[in-house]
């Protein structure tokens, strides 16, 4: 575990995580899955610090001194409404004041450290009626984001995983990355300064 200060009172908690190998993406029999999905085998050949809970409001605050959020306001309640820009620059940010790299991860960084060393649809199991011990969604949110960490974490000690708000990742979407990707630290597709690919 590593704690950024990021002033007297805000801390951000990130965890390690160690490399590994492991299967991304879902079967062709998975509901919802999207087109571009096919299951590969990915080795990540570094370890990693990814966050423990997702960004607070006051952790975003601290850094870039506004809370842009629209959903819930509350110091613990994650940041929402931020911009791929923005993400960005926040990670410039914790870097200055911290003095420890900052970045986004990639997909395959988030959904390895998401995953947690299983090989089922979720990391509890393949059990949707379970979802609610560690998610906030549609079902059980009452329509706004709630403070982080108040759901069961995954076996590595991440929280709000699944559900409560979108996360951003550095990789911008290209349909036929998971074809082409490298099986060693896939970064992503590479992005032109005027790429047409989404985010």
């Amino acid at each position: 575990t590593h704690t950024a200060d990021l002033n007297a009172s805000v801390q951000l908690e990130m965890l390690w995580v160690e490399p590994g190998t492991f299967t991304m993406g879902s079967p062709t029999t998975e509901a919802g899955r999207g087109t571009n999905e096919t299951e590969h085998n990915v080795t990540l050949t570094k370890g990693f610090y990814l966050g423990k809970y997702e960004v607070t409001q006051s952790q975003y605050m601290a850094a870039m001194g506004q809370n842009p959020s629209r959903s819930t306001k509350g110091a613990d309640c994650p940041v929402d409404n931020v911009s791929e820009p923005d993400a960005q620059q926040f990670c410039i940010r914790l870097s200055e004041i911290t003095n420890v790299e900052a970045r986004l991860p990639t997909e395959a960084e988030w959904e390895y450290a998401s995953r947690a060393g299983g090989s089922t649809k979720w990391f509890f199991g393949d059990d949707p009626s379970k979802i609610g011990d560690y998610a906030w969604y549609k079902d059980n949110a009452g329509a706004k984001s709630h403070p982080v960490g108040q759901k069961k974490p995954n076996p590595w000690g991440f929280y709000d995983i699944y559900g409560n708000v979108c996360e951003r990742i550095a990789d911008k979407y290209h349909k036929a990355y998971y074809s082409e990707s490298p099986a060693k630290d896939p970064t992503g597709p590479k992005q032109a300064t005027k790429s047409l690919f989404e985010y």
